[in-house]
């Protein structure tokens, strides 16, 4: 397999579940909208910090109002997060790799570019949480497209490995999106506005039916503790992890009596393992937001690693050398139209 077809199907999968992760970073205020008219600018200038481009908001915006966030998260072609270029990227990945992909993958991923290139900001103000719905259907639409028609071999693993880092990184974004809005930093979830905040949060990330199997009523703890160290829920952040070490193990190839054959695999094993020792007392404890934002810079670490063992070298085990592209972790592919 050459290695800028694996590095596309990564990226590939990696971009489209960027682009639904910020239709549910913004699902947060427009959930809150409905019972809480206290949302204010403030609020909506936190997505932004969330998602680590205040600097670039506030360098072509004057106001982080709901207008201006949400044309800077869904829209901005500046904006490489952005929902539009994130699914031109994914887009542009799946034109340069269409022998590997299925029809029905490259079909979809077409269908939802077009939408989102000819979508108005004015319709989407008019009914902004019937369209980031559609965003996110849109993407499960590709999701079931995958799983269904692609075989499951390297070029699978490799866009499982994608998108599994990406949905863990935008799971902890989301719990972290608490720390950036003052009036959401509560700690106890007791009272009936608490409720309301916690409540959104878990419908943003369609985790509000399987949390209440799991637990009674919501308690700050027992949200965290479901987000972050779930082993069965597919949004959490340590499901995440092991679907990820998975993937990657099948990549790395047989051991050979060693614990670990790079460092990616070395990186994501600490990292999975500490999942598995946590106690959301201890996490709450040291503090929520810097947990988080180790788990955030981990990954990163990850993603580097992955980057150099996989695409970067131009020998390495079990893959075809061949020089490609450097690319960071929001680098995307130029639109060639």
């Amino acid at each position: 397999m050459l290695s800028r077809t694996a590095n596309a199907v990564y990226w590939m999968n990696r971009y489209i579940e960027r682009a639904e992760s910020i239709a549910r970073f913004i699902d947060v205020n427009l959930l809150l909208m409905m019972d809480l008219p206290e949302v204010t600018a403030l609020h909506w200038e936190a997505l932004t910090m969330t998602t680590g481009d205040i600097e670039l908001f506030h360098q072509n915006y004057k106001q982080a109002d709901q207008a201006s966030v949400i044309r800077f998260l869904t829209f901005d072609s500046n904006n490489p997060s952005s929902i539009f270029s994130s699914i031109r990227a994914t887009r542009e990945n799946a034109r340069s790799i269409r022998e590997t992909i299925s029809s029905d993958m490259w079909e979809q991923i077409n269908t939802f570019y077009l939408v989102i290139k000819e979508a108005k900001i004015g319709s989407v103000q008019h009914a902004p949480h019937n369209f980031f719905s559609n965003i996110k259907k849109e993407c499960f639409r590709f999701h079931g497209a995958l799983l269904s028609t692609m075989s499951q071999g390297e070029a699978w693993h490799f866009s499982q490995l994608g998108g599994f880092l990406e949905r863990a990184d935008k799971t902890a974004r989301i719990l972290d999106v608490l720390h950036f809005m003052p009036v959401l930093n509560i700690p106890t979830g007791s009272t009936p506005l608490e409720t309301i905040q916690w409540l959104a949060v878990l419908k943003s990330v369609s985790a509000l039916d399987m949390y209440r199997q799991r637990y009674r009523g919501i308690s700050t703890p027992r949200i965290c503790e479901f987000l972050i160290l779930d082993s069965d829920f597919p949004r959490s952040i340590h499901h995440c992890l092991i679907r990820a070490q998975q993937s990657l193990r099948i990549l790395s190839g047989p051991d050979q009596g060693k614990r670990f054959r790079n460092k990616a695999e070395r990186y994501l094993g600490k990292l999975h393992s500490e999942m598995d020792y946590c106690d959301i007392e201890e996490i709450l404890e040291a503090g929520l937001h810097e947990f988080l934002d180790r788990i955030e810079l981990n990954l990163n670490q990850i993603d580097t690693e992955i980057h150099n063992t996989f695409f970067a070298k131009k020998e390495f085990p079990d893959f075809t050398s061949v020089q490609t592209q450097s690319q960071s972790q929001k680098q995307i592919f130029v639109e060639n139209n």
